[in-house]
């Protein structure tokens, strides 16, 4: 994993409450960094952030579910945590985001602050809280309430302007710290502030001078006038982001925050942060953990809200369940790319869940280090921290919902009868219920369409081998051969034999009687799935 200050990674002595919580995964190796550098703290602050220049997508969710890690494995040694998330709504609109309504509305009030611009959909107070409250919604289906502070609010109130005093104080020196990693120094009239224009309200402003007080002087390009704010007692005067960064981790103490690939380079935003921090208002950095890109299985490029090629967190759980979702992100690195499947391998997903909740459970073997991952992984990936199950949750394997879904084309009454044995209460209802709509909306919108069937009640393919298929139709009937998939494999296999007939073109025969396609589910259990005699009524009208 690459993190920032990576001598304080190695594992130190746990506190006297985390005596009984392992140490094996990466925000566990977090959680004790920061209690090795914070021994005296009370509370840790750990922080994220975001600006909602468009819709928010799964892979700005890694940023918040980072930190989530660190905040429960922190909770978990019984230290306090204040989880603070950031709304960079006092940002600046560039530039019209892909596939938005209303782009003419969008483009009439570019340059503006986020929070003050119309929503383009109708529907809320403004442009950002149209996205802020879509994120934070999605965000506590998976169990995440960090405290949200919202940037305009901030510097609007008058709440940053200590801090806009000080840089303004140790601008040259901000300057010198920043053009250490520049090729190219900044303009010698260069700023620390962006500034709303108090007449058009965009940033389109150059600062002309500043006094000793909160006075500062502008020019503003699009009304071609100059004119004065006071930034203690008039709105519209915020840091740039490389000072704006640094300044808030020194106000809210923050402890922990990490960062993208792109803040994370040589001399990029937190290396320069770090900086200006400790220089300008003598504070430490807070701890630091790089995330990568997260992918779309499918589409091999970064995922952008101003492009339009995202995937938000509202599409990925109507496909994973909320703590599948927590499963993908808990199961990897922060440091390390992934894709998340929407193809076949939304399959092996659920498989690889199921498979790290039967070791929570003690139902699967592995080396103890397996097994104690294993583990971990699972308690990150609870959504409720507050109940704990005694016992494996009932668990309905993906792949086998999505053959029986299809069989009973998408009724969840009737596929809930074929699991009736195994649904003991209403908690394994609704995880029956949970599953199954996530499994036919992948077979309806991302499925391949090898892997969709539909079952013929009525096929029109005519058996080439009639005496092996009545054979066959004999046996789901008589049901001796029915008890088990195995039982049913072997005595398929003995039919082919008897005949001579090659298993794959007999198997290709009954597939396009099923399923009108020359291939389908493994066909013993296929057979059992469909239901013996229903199997058998099916096969029967292909050697009428």
């Amino acid at each position: 994993m690459v993190v920032m200050e990576k001598e304080k990674m190695q594992k130190s002595s746990p506190s006297a409450d985390s005596s009984d919580t392992p140490t094996v995964h990466w925000a566990d190796h977090a959680a004790e960094a920061l209690l090795a550098k914070h021994p005296e703290k009370e509370v840790l602050v750990c922080a994220s952030g975001i600006s909602p220049s468009g819709v928010v997508h799964i892979g700005n969710f890694r940023e918040v579910i980072t930190v989530d890690f660190v905040v429960r494995a922190l909770k978990d040694r019984g230290k306090k945590v204040r989880f603070i998330y950031s709304w960079d709504d006092y940002d600046a609109l560039r530039k019209v985001p892909a596939n938005l309504p209303n782009s003419e509305l969008i483009e009439k009030n570019l340059r503006r602050p986020l929070a003050k611009i119309p929503d383009p959909f109708g529907t809320e107070t403004s442009y950002a809280r149209h996205f802020e409250t879509r994120f934070e919604k999605e965000i506590a289906q998976l169990g995440i309430q960090p405290h949200f502070i919202y940037q305009n609010e901030q510097y609007r109130s008058g709440q940053y302007a200590e801090g806009i005093s000080v840089a303004l104080k140790n601008q040259k020196k901000i300057a010198d710290i920043l053009n250490r990693s520049r090729t190219e120094n900044l303009p010698s009239n260069w700023s620390c502030l962006s500034i709303f224009c108090k007449q058009c309200d965009r940033d389109t402003t150059e600062v002309v001078s500043h006094d000793d007080t909160s006075l500062v002087k502008y020019f503003c390009k699009a009304c071609k006038q100059e004119f004065s704010i006071d930034f203690r007692k008039e709105e519209g005067v915020k840091l740039l982001w490389r000072v704006d960064w640094p300044m808030r981790w020194s106000k809210e103490q923050v402890d922990f925050e990490p960062g993208g690939k792109d803040h994370s380079s040589q001399g990029g935003s937190y290396d320069t942060g770090c900086e200006i921090v400790r220089e300008i208002w003598k504070r430490e950095p807070p701890f630091y953990v790089q995330y990568d890109f997260v992918l779309a299985k499918g589409v091999g490029s970064k995922l952008s809200s101003s492009s339009g090629n995202l995937i938000t967190l509202t599409e990925a759980l109507e496909i994973y369940e909320p703590a599948l979702v927590r499963y993908l992100f808990a199961s990897r690195k922060p440091n390390l790319d992934f894709s998340i499947a929407f193809d076949l391998d939304v399959m092996k997903a659920y498989d690889d869940f199921d498979r790290c909740e039967r070791f929570a459970f003690g139902l699967e073997k592995g080396e103890d280090k397996k097994v104690n991952y294993e583990k971990r992984i699972y308690e990150f990936s609870r959504v409720d921290t507050s109940t704990e199950n005694q016992t494996l949750p009932v668990q309905f394997p993906f792949r086998h919902l999505c053959n029986l879904l299809q069989i009973q084309e998408g009724d969840l009454q009737k596929t809930k009868a074929f699991y009736q044995k195994d649904i003991r209460n209403d908690e394994d209802e609704k995880r029956f219920l949970s599953r199954s709509k996530r499994a036919w909306k992948w077979i309806t919108t991302y499925a391949p369409e090898e892997f969709r069937f539909t079952l013929q009640s009525a096929p029109k393919h005519k058996s080439q081998f009639p005496l092996a298929m009545k054979e066959l139709v004999q046996t789901l009937r008589e049901g001796k051969a029915t008890q088990s998939e195995e039982m049913l494999a072997n005595r398929t296999w003995e039919i082919m034999k008897n005949h001579g007939i090659e298993g794959k073109v007999f198997f290709k025969d009954v597939y396009q009687v099923l399923v009108a396609k020359p291939n389908g589910p493994k066909l013993a259990a296929f057979l059992l799935a469909i239901g013996p005699n229903r199997a058998a009524d099916i096969l029967q009208k292909a050697i009428d």
